[in-house]
């Protein structure tokens, strides 16, 4: 409470003293040409501070309005408390931060203190060798083919087992429910028994979350406050005295590491008796790995893996509820891939079948273009730089691309930016009986950088578009998901994106054409 009146005592204070100021000055700003419009109105000392304040709670459409008005699709950000920002929405920019000078963009200091207390060293808060050493062993995991047999049959135990019997129950009470948090627990579960060999059943509506997940729940959402906080210091100043928010996720971060370390150890008692599982845990103990190394390794792969594709896949069905014409040609590219030869039953969904499905891959594309999972990302400059649209980069400078705003710039997807359409993928034209079989069109990984791209290009996005796929198809092809209200979900930007207060919808059973 007291920090929460200084800070606002702190804002009203800078906001009378510069008030004049900013008035004397709203002619310069307002003159200046759009074509040169290089970031918010600036003041000294404070830089934008008063702006920032003003637009903390909607940052994402603040600073895409400001790039959409940048000739560069770039904008400086100065602020009192903060280190200087880069935010760009330019793809050669972006391919320049994440490839071309790559080493001169690590994470840096400033992000992995943010995110050290949660991820240890694990391999998303790491840079140099202990990044390389990491991407190198988690390269080698994520390659095998056992391991992608293991994902799929995963999969297929999750969706028939619980989550089909769940949505089932819920059409037939009429019941409503929470999209969002079913798809949440449905990729928990699925990424701790790759990932940990473990089974933490929340799919089980009747029961409350278990304390891991609440843990986890709680670490990544205080960890991400400490992200968008006015003024560093603050979170700082509250994690020196044990107070605060910053008690609660001392205590969250506690939990979470002891869990998996009583995981990590439980496996390697069964690995001594001869037990040995599929799953990643599993995989690195027997190459030998240090607990601690391996713990902070499998806490990145579920925060990477769980959220991001729940996220994903909640955008897609609300998109695919207000466009039922791309739900029909998901639901006949499913039958056209999976049907039998006589077209009376569905067979098992298998790794190589989704794969070819590109029509339902487009549809993943530009839902994760409209509202990608990780809004934005930021590096931070080594050493002075230029990117190549001119922008000076100082040393130390924040560096921040931009994948929320990318998605609508003019510049990049043309005036119809903001629509969901899945064609725009595709160099053919896509109907209803053109669905199987598609080629879809390349588009650089810098101007849609959804799992990154160069060196740090996400190790798990073919697994991530296996699983989504699996659970799209599954459902589209059982269920017809209706929100229960009209209006457009507000998007929320933590360390992973969601919908503010859930996805509610009522589930209808679809009349099967084909046994599935």
């Amino acid at each position: 409470m007291f920090f929460s009146i200084s800070v606002f005592l702190g804002f009203f204070l800078l906001s009378f003293l510069f008030s004049f100021f900013c008035h004397r000055n709203k002619s310069i700003h307002s003159s200046s040409s759009s074509s040169f419009f290089h970031g918010p109105p600036s003041y000294p000392i404070i830089g934008c501070l008063i702006s920032f304040y003003q637009n903390r709670h909607r940052l994402l459409d603040w600073y895409t309005y400001l790039l959409s008005n940048s000739s560069t699709q770039t904008i400086v950000i100065r602020r009192l408390g903060a280190r200087r920002t880069i935010i760009t929405a330019n793809p050669s920019n972006v391919e320049f931060i994440l490839k071309t000078n790559f080493h001169n963009f690590p994470k840096g200091k400033p992000f992995t203190e943010i995110l050290g207390d949660l991820l240890g060293c694990g391999i998303f808060n790491v840079d140099g060798e202990l990044w390389s050493e990491q991407r190198k062993i988690a390269s080698h995991g994520f390659s095998t083919r056992s391991l992608k047999d293991f994902i799929v049959k995963t999969l297929e135990e999750e969706v028939q087992k619980r989550l089909i019997p769940l949505l089932e129950s819920a059409s037939i009470t009429n019941q409503v429910v929470d999209l969002q948090e079913i798809l949440r627990r449905f990729t928990f579960d699925s990424v701790c028994k790759v990932s940990l060999g473990i089974d933490p059943s929340c799919l089980d509506l009747s029961q409350p979350l278990p304390p891991l997940v609440q843990a986890f729940d709680s670490a990544s959402a205080i960890s991400a406050m400490r992200a968008t906080a006015p003024v560093f210091l603050i979170w700082k100043l509250k994690r020196a005295l044990n107070i605060g928010s910053e008690k609660s996720l001392k205590e969250a971060i506690k939990l979470v590491h002891e869990s998996v370390l009583e995981i990590i150890r439980n496996k390697k008692k069964n690995i001594v008796n001869s037990v040995q599982d599929e799953d990643l845990l599993s995989r690195l103990l027997l190459a030998g790995y240090d607990e601690v190394l391996v713990r902070d390794l499998v806490i990145s792969f579920i925060m990477a893996g769980r959220d991001t594709t729940s996220a994903a896949m909640t955008w897609l069905f609300w998109l695919i509820s207000k466009h039922p014409n791309v739900e029909e040609m998901i639901e006949k590219e499913v039958k056209k891939v999976f049907e039998d030869e006589e077209g009376k039953k569905m067979k098992p969904f298998d790794y190589e079948g989704l794969k070819t499905m590109n029509f339902l891959k487009a549809c993943l594309c530009e839902s994760m273009r409209l509202y990608p999972p990780v809004a934005w990302d930021s590096k931070h400059a080594a050493e002075d730089d230029v990117l190549p649209d001119g922008t000076a980069v100082k040393r130390g400078d924040r560096v921040t691309y931009f994948p929320y705003g990318m998605g609508r710039m003019e510049e990049l997807w043309g005036k119809d930016c903001r629509e969901f359409r899945p064609d725009r993928w595709f160099d053919e034209e896509v109907g209803l009986d053109q669905t199987a079989g598609l080629t879809m069109r390349h588009v650089s990984p810098y101007k849609f950088p959804v799992f990154q791209a160069g060196p740090r290009v996400c190790l798990g996005k073919e697994m991530a578009y296996i699983q989504m796929k699996y659970v799209v198809a599954s459902m589209v092809s059982r269920f017809r998901i209706k929100p229960v209200c009209e209006n457009h979900p507000v998007f929320v930007p933590l360390l992973t994106a969601h919908m503010a207060g859930g996805f509610k919808v009522k589930v209808c059973k679809k009349k099967p054409e084909i046994d599935t």
